[in-house]
């Protein structure tokens, strides 16, 4: 048996040093893990096989050649495109980097054809019903149609960090031909107003009918229903997702920028950065190998085209836990991300000499009721809690004195805290054991020659073994004095 992916830049060409080209060994029985076929039932000259894949195998079409050897030792090959076969990310998998283990999460987030778009303002939220349509006839067939259009080489279609940032990229049309046209001109009569789409469906079959002509227009909105039909097809979970009060942030500062001039007017060349009402983009699920452990599960992707990423008009896969503590220096797109839920508004004022002095800021304008639809129900969820701390307080503002000291005004930003403390966190033994507790030590020591007062919070949590969230299972804030050159050891038990 041989497995050849059809189509894309490597299709012509498939290697079996890609994984484009697939010899299937026939075995005994099968092992799982790995390709395999194995003959469970003979009827004649009938055979039926069960053939295994991995779960790293590149998505994509693959051609089926089954060729089989007489006894005189003539061989005779056999390809019907009739029986090509389509593999998919698969999240009923454990093994596969998108499994997600709770059934009624992917009933709604991989098999539900139907979902709600939330739009308006935080205070008059609105919404709409979008039909993703991912499992209507020859959707599937369009989803890889936009995989191939892309022109990256199928070898790397079996990770979904570079699928979703290759989809993110195709569902605009910016600098690669993708299918929506954005416009928030307000004329709209060269195409069709964003505000009449309904469902995913009729925009697929138009940019494949048209042979990738980018049809128009679109919306946010529009890019995260065609991204979420896109996601879902693929076997990859996904959400739409909508935030209200968002911040555009256009210079990597981390923070939204007003300029004023020695009298306070706005000074328009400059004011480049905004906040949008609401912005609409996705989550994908997905762990994150790439990254530190504590950051797979949730991640942030937008297909509107805003800001460059690498060069190529696409935001994410940004990991939420990240965006939350803002740690934007881990990849994709975790600044941008971090400014639109989470930045503060800065105002600046113009001085004689040309230079700028922060004035006023604003914490709490940008990044509120994040919703998405409820598992299950037409409901709306406010997820907000996930991709930022509560306003106010104090983690919230350590996230954000993190974030902003990445950012390219880190000078708008002074941690209060001193840094001359150390802490270090070790745990007796050689690590949990099930069904035991666990005793974990913490220790800090001051190397400076003042008495330091500090604020220490601990949090535990539960994690997958692929490094995805689980479940917090112990919290505490502790005030803890220290004088000069001293160290403090503090017990912990869960």
């Amino acid at each position: 048996f041989s497995l050849n992916i059809k189509d894309g830049r490597e299709g012509p060409l498939p290697t079996v040093a890609k994984g484009t080209q697939v010899d299937v060994p026939l075995v005994e029985s099968l092992v799982g893990g790995r390709w395999e076929a194995a003959a469970v039932k003979q009827e004649g000259n009938r055979i039926q096989l069960s053939v295994n894949s991995p779960a790293t195998t590149a998505i994509g079409r693959y051609q089926l050649t089954v060729e089989t050897t007489c006894v005189g030792g003539h061989a005779v090959s056999t390809h019907d495109p009739a029986n090509d076969v389509y593999i998919l990310f698969n999240p009923w998998c454990e093994e596969d980097t998108v499994f997600m283990d709770s059934e009624e999460e992917r009933r709604e987030y991989v098999l539900n054809d139907v979902g709600r778009i939330y739009y308006g303002t935080q205070d008059q939220i609105g919404q709409r019903t979008w039909n993703y349509g991912q499992f209507d006839d020859g959707i599937l067939a369009i989803c890889l149609f936009i995989l191939e259009k892309s022109g990256t080489p199928p070898s790397g279609w079996g990770d979904p960090v570079n699928v979703v940032r290759v989809i993110s990229a195709m569902i605009n049309a910016v600098d690669d031909n993708g299918v929506l046209v954005g416009n928030w001109s307000g004329n709209y009569s060269a195409g069709t107003s964003p505000t009449v789409w309904s469902g995913s469906i009729e925009i697929l079959r138009e940019y494949h009918k048209n042979n990738a002509a980018p049809v128009k227009y679109g919306q946010c909105w529009a890019f995260a229903g065609v991204f979420t039909t896109v996601l879902r097809c693929l076997g990859i979970p996904a959400r739409t997702v909508t935030n209200y009060s968002s911040a555009h942030d256009t210079d990597v500062s981390l923070t939204t920028d007003v300029y004023l001039d020695e009298n306070l007017d706005p000074i328009n060349h400059l004011n480049t950065d905004s906040v949008w009402n609401f912005h609409v983009w996705n989550d994908c699920w997905m762990a994150r190998p790439d990254l530190p452990l504590g950051n797979g599960g949730w991640q942030a992707v937008d297909a509107t085209p805003q800001e460059t990423s690498q060069g190529t008009f696409r935001c994410g896969p940004t990991a939420l836990t990240a965006v939350r503590n803002g740690y934007v220096y881990l990849k994709h797109d975790t600044p941008f991300v971090f400014a639109e839920v989470n930045s503060d508004k800065i105002y600046w004022q113009k001085n004689a000499d040309g230079t700028f002095n922060q004035i006023y800021s604003e914490k709490k304008t940008v990044g509120h009721s994040i919703s998405t639809k409820a598992v299950g129900s037409d409901e709306r969820s406010d997820i907000t809690h996930l991709y930022k701390h509560a306003e106010g307080t104090e983690q919230e503002r350590i996230a954000v004195e993190t974030a902003c000291r990445y950012g390219s005004k880190a000078a708008a930003y002074s941690s209060s805290a001193a840094e001359d403390v150390s802490l270090k966190v070790s745990m007796d033994g050689k690590g949990p054991k099930m069904g035991q507790d666990v005793d974990l030590s913490i220790t800090m020591v001051n190397s400076s020659a003042e008495h330091r007062t500090i604020v220490l919070h601990s949090q535990v949590s539960v994690m997958y073994y692929t490094g995805v969230h689980k479940a917090i299972i112990g919290q505490d804030r502790t005030d803890v004095n220290i004088q000069p050159n001293e160290g403090k050891f503090r017990p912990e038990e869960y």
